[in-house]
């Protein structure tokens, strides 16, 4: 990757991190594009693994930096229209804890998935975050920009993923190693709580 696009990627998470704080239900067109962006960012469970896709993203670099987030966001509206339109998925919830989980290990056990892999990988995942977010839609909320809406959001926190990542990445390789396992390994340890309901 470019030394110039380092920075840049890394100023854009910043940028979304105001955005993103502020995006709570209620704030705005509860019922459209701002009901669905501020949903994805009041569960810690979705914004462990969104972010957790953008730091994996990161480590495996390359095209990967661009077409691992993409998959996640392409799934996550397949899983969000399967949701609205109210096609039964099993075990929703234990599949997103799982993500986490799965999601967390893979930044902290750094693993060299082939950029296909790691897409099928997180796309599985974001199949169950989109489902459940479409399931939980407003009955009179616009179903194509509510999801439009959880999206970007997701998006955004694979932005925000992506600028941890790197601004680790920048504190010299065997600190970032460290760094990146102790933040995967956080991750991983809070789907566990997650899936039996400490957190």
């Amino acid at each position: 990757m470019k030394s110039t696009l380092k920075p840049a990627l890394l100023g854009l998470a910043i940028a979304g991190l105001p955005v993103t704080a502020f995006a709570h239900v209620g704030v705005g067109d509860t019922h459209g594009f701002m009901h669905g962006f501020g949903h994805p960012v009041i569960g810690i469970d979705h914004i462990l693994a969104m972010v957790a896709v953008g730091m994996f993203a990161a480590y495996l670099g390359g095209r990967a930096l661009w077409l691992v987030p993409t998959a996640f966001v392409l799934m996550i509206g397949v899983g969000g229209v399967l949701g609205i339109t109210g096609v039964p998925l099993l075990y929703v919830e234990l599949g997103i804890a799982a993500s986490v989980i799965v999601l967390g290990l893979a930044v902290a056990m750094q693993w060299s998935l082939p950029t296909i892999a790691a897409m099928g990988l997180v796309g599985f995942f974001a199949i169950f975050h989109g489902h459940a977010h479409g399931a939980e839609m407003p009955v009179d909320a616009s179903g194509f920009e509510y999801a439009m809406g959880f999206m970007l959001a997701t998006a955004l926190l694979h932005v925000v993923g992506i600028g941890i990542a790197l601004g680790i990445g920048r504190i010299g390789a065997r600190t970032s190693r460290v760094a990146l396992r102790t933040s995967g390994s956080i991750i991983a340890l809070a789907g566990i709580g997650i899936l039996t309901s400490y957190l």
